[in-house]
């Protein structure tokens, strides 16, 4: 459900824009904060503050990769899968990261703690391979440093690794 308080700032949003449309994306974003991902609830919302209808609401948020039609894990790490990341090995270190997260690419853990995910591209080729922690680029990774990620999200959470 999408609080009044929620909805309030989806309206300072459009406020701020000579056109109600150019704040869809921070009104999806509001909408998400609120409730984790995009709910119908959340599209209903964003489609009557902004005045448009659903679909179109619906069609913005399934084409970015930063709305998510589902919940997530506490922390989301998303691989560059690209081919400057492929050619600098990030299949292994994906591979890594499946067998100490013990979740596959496109899994929430069990205990809702991750959410590992590949992405296509993240404009960082000359620093490949990389990774995204949350809204944290981690770049020239090496297996040593996805091992530290993994360890810090586990020391954040009080899990051991493989759990």
């Amino acid at each position: 459900m999408i609080s009044e308080d929620a909805k309030q700032k989806m309206r300072d949003a459009v406020a701020k824009y000579p056109v109600a449309r150019s704040a869809l994306l921070p009104a999806l974003r509001i909408a998400q904060e609120e409730e984790g991902y995009i709910t119908p609830q959340g599209i209903q919302a964003v489609a009557q503050i902004i005045g448009v209808h659903e679909d179109e609401v619906t069609s913005i948020a399934s084409f970015y990769t930063m709305y998510h039609a589902k919940p997530k894990g506490k922390y989301v790490v998303k691989v560059c899968n690209s081919i400057g990341c492929y050619l600098r090995g990030c299949d292994n270190l994906l591979k890594q990261l499946e067998d100490e997260l013990g979740v596959q690419p496109g899994q929430t853990s069990a205990d809702g703690l991750v959410t590992l995910e590949t992405a296509e591209c993240m404009a960082s080729c000359g620093t490949a391979p990389v990774l995204q922690l949350d809204d944290e680029f981690v770049e020239q990774l090496t297996p040593e440093r996805v091992h530290e990620i993994v360890l810090k999200i586990n020391n954040f959470s009080g899990r051991t690794p493989g759990d």
